[in-house]
């Protein structure tokens, strides 16, 4: 692989220890890491990316979506619906996808990222109708070239006993378990510079049983790998929690072995303050979806409280049929606004809100000791914004900028030094030819 040298940008936003931020400097790339930071770098022979009058960011990090849903956005009847009424709507055209669909959607929610900075998203994958597989994903996440976290997630609690998901939707739980093992034999890699890890994730506490959260916590650390589900999503999700369980939702989460370094879950809308301080002390992560939260009416996540406390918090855009967008540096706008709604103007600032999408995703999904910074022997993850555009055009502070007025589409990204999108385009994947396949698999649902 050759070397790279981004040269001469405007400001290059470390996110290191010191959270410097570095006027005029380049970065050098060689085999896939960060070999060099700072001004006056010079490379003969490397390929050259000009970043003049742009900001340099390490790449956004995506803590959790469900990509199989960029194939139903803005569905009728699930446009106004709270969480448990969407997912009513929902469940039955999910259980007409097949394999295809899951990898045109899957590329349809990465590509879109890309283009929005990001360079590692999660994915949570729990319905497997008609023969799809985990693995339709990964191919399809390897084809674009984003650092993909697939989680093996889960269903196995029907309508018939009391769950939400219509039965043909559900999996008998020695299977789910069967399954597990085989995709993280097959596809997990705990090497630092890995382009793909596997995950295990049951859905949530009203999908799956109380054994299979066990089961699967204990599988996952025999393994090496992660869990994640969600947790104490809004107010319904709390009342299930205290009717079925008898307890609120981190309670539960502590009593099955779901909280640790090793877990992180996603919304959290609702954690009370002695949750929020459990997290704190286990170093249970958190991914935040502020738009989702919004579009589904959840509420605003504790995130000041959360980020006081010590709890580790990363972004998620959440799939696509509950936020209708990927768009992961609006996310990190939205999360800004959310938070000075709840508790002030100064509650959050642009800065902190580009760490939490950056290093605090990393921080999330356990990568922060390779990705999520630039620094050197850091892998070459990188977003370049070009500030010359007319959304930032008049702003004084490129940095706040990049939150509070855009671009929202990045100019050039890289993972593992390998570039994903050139002057604002994919160049892994034909976009209009993508775009196209999404429309027709849309059209055979709708029908």
């Amino acid at each position: 692989m050759p070397q790279i040298l981004i040269r001469n940008a405007e400001v290059v936003v470390t996110m290191d220890g010191a959270r410097r931020e570095l006027a005029g400097a380049s970065i050098l790339i060689e085999s896939g890491a960060i070999s060099a930071l700072g001004p006056g770098l010079t490379a003969p022979g490397a390929e050259v990316i000009d970043a003049s009058g742009c900001v340099v960011t390490p790449g956004l990090v995506n803590t959790h979506h469900h990509l199989y849903q960029s194939l139903t956005r803005a569905v009728p009847g699930g446009q106004d619906a709270l969480l448990f009424g969407w997912l009513k709507t929902l469940y039955p055209i999910w259980a007409r996808y097949r394999p295809e669909d899951m990898q045109v959607s899957t590329q349809l929610g990465l590509a879109e990222l890309a283009l929005s900075g990001c360079t590692m998203s999660s994915d949570h994958l729990y319905l497997y109708p008609n023969g799809s597989r985990l693995d339709d994903t990964i191919h399809a996440a390897r084809a674009l070239g984003l650092r993909f976290h697939a989680t093996r997630g889960a269903m196995s609690i029907g309508e018939s006993k009391g769950g939400l998901p219509p039965d043909s939707l559900v999996e008998d739980e020695a299977a789910i378990l069967d399954d597990c093992i085989r995709v993280v034999d097959a596809f997990h890699d705990p090497s630092p510079q890995a382009m793909t890890r596997v995950g295990l994730a049951p859905c949530s506490p009203f999908s799956v049983s109380r054994e299979l959260m066990r089961d699967a916590a204990l599988l996952a650390r025999d393994k090496g790998v992660m869990l994640h589900t969600h947790l104490a999503e809004n107010d319904e999700d709390i009342a299930y929690s205290l009717a079925q369980f008898g307890c609120r939702p981190g309670q539960y989460a502590e009593e099955l072995g779901w909280t640790g370094a090793d877990v992180w879950h996603a919304h959290c809308v609702k954690l009370d303050a002695a949750e929020i301080a459990l997290f704190a002390h286990t170093k249970t992560g958190v991914a935040h979806c502020p738009c989702s939260n919004c579009r589904l009416g959840s509420g605003i996540a504790p995130v000041r409280a959360m980020r006081d406390a010590g709890v580790t918090v990363g972004l998620g855009v959440d799939g696509s049929a509950s936020n209708d967008a990927g768009d992961l540096i609006g996310e990190a706008r939205q999360l800004m606004l959310l938070q000075r709604v709840a508790n002030g103007a100064d509650a959050m600032a642009a800065r902190e809100a580009l760490e939490i999408a950056t290093l605090g995703g990393a921080s999330v999904l356990g990568r922060a000791a390779e990705l999520g910074s630039l620094e050197p022997g850091k892998r070459a993850d990188i977003a370049i914004w070009d500030l010359r555009a007319l959304q930032a055009a008049g702003s004084w502070d490129p940095v706040a900028a990049l939150v509070l007025c855009g671009p929202h589409r990045v100019r050039h990204l890289l993972v593992e030094g390998r570039q994903i999108v050139r002057d604002g385009q994919l160049v892994t994947l034909d976009e209009q030819a993508l775009a196209e396949s999404a429309r027709r698999a849309t059209a055979r649902l709708m029908a």
